[in-house]
C-alpha cells in the first residue's frame, strides 16, 4: 500500500469523429426488429471503442424516449440506458443551449457591425473533452424533469396543427423563398412574444414566471445582457428587433435549416403529398423532433444518420444539407455507405494510434 512506483505513458491526441444517431436509428436497434440496426449499433460501439467515434446522445433523445411507451416487456429506461451505453456516456450540450448561444453570436456580430456569415464552432454543442481518450467507465447521475404527459399530449397537438394548415398551404402561391421569409418572421415573433409575456408578469409582481416560463422566452434576455446596461429598454428593444430582421439572424445554422425544412414541406404539400389526413399524421408524428435533431445538431458532426424522408428533404438541392455544413447523410436508402464510412474509420487508423490503444487498454 506505500508503494510509490508510478509510470506515464503518453498516448497520441485523438480526433474522434462526431456521429448522430436519429431517434429512429436507436429505437430500431433496441426493438431488435431488424438486424441491419443491430449489425450497425456493433459496427459503432467497436470502433467508438477504438477512440475513432463519438456518438452522443442530444436532450432531445431524452424527450422522445420518456415519451415512447414501449411494448414486449421493453420500457423507455431501457431503452435511455440503451442510448447511453452505445453513445458511452457522451453527451451534446442540451438543445435550447444550442439554439441560445447560436443567436447570441449571431447578435454579438450585428451589434458589432462583422460579417453576416456563421462562424461554426464545435464546442458551443459537442464537449471539448469529447476528443480526449475514454475512461474505463461512466457514471450515470442523469435524472429526468419533464412533465411527460405534456410533452406527449403537445406532441399530438403540434402534429394535427400542422396538419390540419395542409389546407391553406395548398391554396398558397406563395414562393419558396417566400415562405422561408414568413417562417423567419414567425420565428422571429415567437421569441419577442415569448419575452414579452415574462417581462408582463414579472412587473406585475408574477416572480414564478422566472420559474415556469418558456426557455425561449429568455432567448431576448439573453440579447439584452450584451447591450451595454446604460442604454434605454426601448433603443435596445429596437437592436434586437433590427437583427431578428438581418442577415445575421436568418444565417444562424438552426434557424437557416429548420426554417427551409419547413418551406420544403410546404412545398412538397403544394405538389400533392399527404393528401390523404390519417397517413400523414402517421408518417409526420415525429416530424418536429426530427427536424430538431437535424437543425440542432447536424452542423456540429461529421455524420448523421436519420430516416429516409427526412433524409430526402435535407437533399433537396435548395437545403443540400451535406454541400452547406460537409456533414455526410445516412439512412436505410445508402446504409450500405454509411458501414463503409464506418470501415474506413477502422481502416484509415496510424500505428501511432493503435500503439496508443495498447498502451491505454492493455
Amino acid at each position: 500500500m506505500s508503494c510509490k512506483y508510478r509510470a506515464t505513458i503518453w498516448l497520441p491526441e485523438t480526433r474522434k469523429k462526431i456521429l448522430y444517431l436519429d431517434q429512429f436509428f436507436f429505437s430500431s436497434a433496441f426493438r431488435e426488429r431488424d438486424p441491419r440496426f443491430m449489425k450497425a449499433a456493433q459496427r459503432i460501439r467497436a470502433i467508438s471503442a477504438l477512440q475513432l467515434l463519438a456518438v452522443p446522445f442530444s436532450s432531445i433523445h431524452e424527450d422522445e424516449t420518456h415519451q415512447w411507451r414501449g411494448y414486449d416487456g421493453k420500457n423507455k429506461e431501457d431503452l435511455m440506458e440503451f442510448i447511453k451505453a452505445t453513445s458511452r456516456g457522451h453527451e451534446f450540450e442540451p438543445s435550447y443551449d444550442v439554439e441560445q448561444t447560436q443567436i447570441v453570436r449571431a447578435f454579438q456580430a450585428h451589434v458589432q457591425g462583422k460579417s453576416p456569415a456563421f462562424e461554426l464552432q464545435q464546442r458551443d454543442a459537442v464537449p471539448s473533452d469529447i476528443h480526449e481518450w475514454d475512461d474505463y467507465f461512466r457514471i450515470d447521475v442523469g435524472r429526468y424533469i419533464n412533465d411527460i404527459e405534456l410533452m406527449r399530449d403537445l406532441k399530438r397537438q403540434g402534429v394535427e396543427m400542422l396538419v390540419d394548415a395542409f389546407l391553406a398551404w395548398r391554396q398558397s402561391t406563395n414562393t419558396f423563398e417566400q415562405d422561408v421569409a414568413l417562417e423567419l418572421r414567425e420565428a422571429a415573433k415567437n421569441y419577442f412574444d415569448a419575452y414579452l409575456k415574462y417581462a408582463a408578469r414579472i412587473a406585475t409582481g408574477d416572480y414564478a414566471a422566472l420559474l415556469d416560463s418558456p426557455i425561449m422566452a429568455m432567448v431576448v434576455q439573453a440579447l439584452l445582457h450584451c447591450l451595454p446596461e446604460d442604454s434605454a429598454p426601448e433603443e435596445s428593444l429596437k437592436k434586437i428587433g433590427a437583427f431578428f430582421q438581418s442577415e445575421h439572424f436568418s444565417e444562424i445554422p438552426y434557424q437557416w435549416l429548420s426554417v427551409r425544412i419547413f418551406a420544403t414541406l410546404k412545398d412538397m404539400v403544394k405538389r400533392g403529398a399527404y393528401a390523404n389526413r390519417e397517413a400523414a399524421l402517421q408518417r409526420l408524428g415525429g416530424f418536429f423532433q426530427d427536424m430538431k435533431h437535424v437543425s440542432i445538431y447536424a452542423p456540429y458532426c461529421d455524420a448523421f444518420v436519420m430516416d429516409q424522408a427526412m433524409a430526402a428533404l435535407v437533399a433537396d438541392p435548395r437545403i443540400a444539407l451535406e454541400g452547406r455544413y460537409g456533414v455526410k447523410v445516412f439512412s436505410l436508402n445508402n446504409w450500405d455507405e454509411f458501414l463503409a464510412w464506418l470501415d474506413a474509420l477502422e481502416g484509415g487508423m496510424s500505428q501511432e494510434h493503435r500503439a496508443g490503444l495498447a498502451a491505454a487498454y492493455p
